[in-house]
């Protein structure tokens, strides 16, 4: 057996304004308070970038990010990606409701992506019908879901992909009602939804470990992808971290893919296994709305941890910085890819761990 090497981000919303500049597009009515036009989002990104062209390419969106994908080879591509993909169903009386054109699958596609966890507060916005047809058009597509399903026993059932090293990833979901999912979202019995977890105690830690355990073989990397905690703030919760902490001491977990946060936060090695507590989005439509421009949310990161070989442990853990313009992923300059180091540096010090700017403009991980 040889390590292995992931690719992960947080959250790919290539819904609302995303979608209307694919080929494509969805009816842009939105049901929102103050924005009734998803391309309205496309006008307030042209306010602040310039013209951005309209039915792109599958590829724009991704942009520089492609050619890191195939420079970094991961053996496992796996994303959040947080939108229904249809064009029927209700809305949610939720207030802000995402989704993308099934025509528009091949922006998935295009980057090559294996895993689409759904385990998040947009998957139902267009309600179950709308995650039937989600359900179904990634599956047309060739690409794996995880963490919503159309009954209870589909939502929690995990993804096993088998390697030609004879290594094994598998991909458990879950999501929490701090990240905004609606309680009622939760799969049950024969009644379609996402794999909602109870609460970070320990006896939902033991359940999680059972199910590991049932169908975790020698060799396998497990990972634990959350949608959980707000959107805006570097603070973790004791209750994130004590959990995290004991999905890899009892539950046989060996990464934990944190995500919800708009924006990257800190980073954590615990017993040699890798704790993400939040991702940040890597595609959306914010571009252009103020009000949290300190979190640098026009930032963001792609991940590619290596395993070693035998325990699930971290070899290494590097990072591509980019930065959306024009809806479109750019590889993030000098400076701003320094800005990212630094605040994964500071935000880093209470776990012991700090990130590194390599001459090739990307980051590495550095813990103690």
């Amino acid at each position: 057996m040889s390590s292995l090497k992931l690719m992960l981000t947080g959250d790919v919303m290539t819904g609302r304004g995303i979608d209307q500049i694919l080929p494509h597009p969805c009816d842009p009515v939105l049901y929102e308070d103050y924005v009734k036009s998803a391309l309205g989002y496309v006008a307030l990104a042209e306010d602040a970038s310039g013209p951005i062209p309209r039915r792109v390419p599958f590829t724009y969106v991704w942009g520089d990010s492609l050619g890191e994908m195939e420079k970094q080879k991961p053996d496992v591509r796996i994303i959040n990606l947080e939108t229904a993909i249809t064009a029927g169903g209700a809305p949610e009386p939720k207030g802000i409701n995402y989704r993308m054109h099934p025509a528009n699958i091949g922006v998935l596609k295009a980057a090559g992506i294996n895993a689409c966890v759904l385990a998040n507060n947009h998957v139902l916005d267009w309600g179950t019908v709308g995650l039937g047809e989600t359900l179904e058009t990634l599956s047309r597509a060739g690409i794996a879901a995880v963490g919503a399903g159309r009954n209870e026993a589909e939502a929690r059932a995990p993804l096993v992909f088998g390697l030609p090293s004879g290594r094994r990833v598998v991909l458990f979901a879950y999501g929490s009602v701090d990240s905004g999912i609606p309680r009622s979202w939760g799969a049950r019995g024969n009644t379609p939804g996402v794999n909602l977890l109870r609460d970070f105690s320990p006896r939902t830690v033991l359940q999680i470990g059972q199910d590991v355990r049932a169908v975790r073989q020698a060799g396998d990397v497990v990972v634990a992808s959350i949608h959980w905690g707000g959107n805006w703030g570097y603070e973790i919760s004791d209750a994130h971290r004590d959990f995290a902490h004991a999905l890899i001491d009892d539950a046989m977990v060996d990464i934990v893919h944190g995500h919800s946060s708009h924006h990257v936060k800190g980073i954590e090695i615990w017993h040699g296994k890798l704790v993400l507590y939040g991702c940040g989005d890597l595609i959306n439509d914010y571009e252009g709305i103020s009000g949290y421009e300190e979190f640098r949310d026009d930032l963001s990161l792609i991940y590619f941890p290596k395993v070693k070989d035998g325990g699930g442990a971290l070899e290494s853990l590097e990072m591509a910085p980019f930065h959306m313009r024009a809806f479109r992923l750019e590889k993030a300059d000098a400076g701003d890819a320094a800005w990212l180091a630094d605040l994964l540096t500071e935000q880093g010090r209470q776990f012991g761990t700090w990130a590194e700017l390599a001459p090739d403009g990307n980051l590495r991980l550095g813990w103690s």
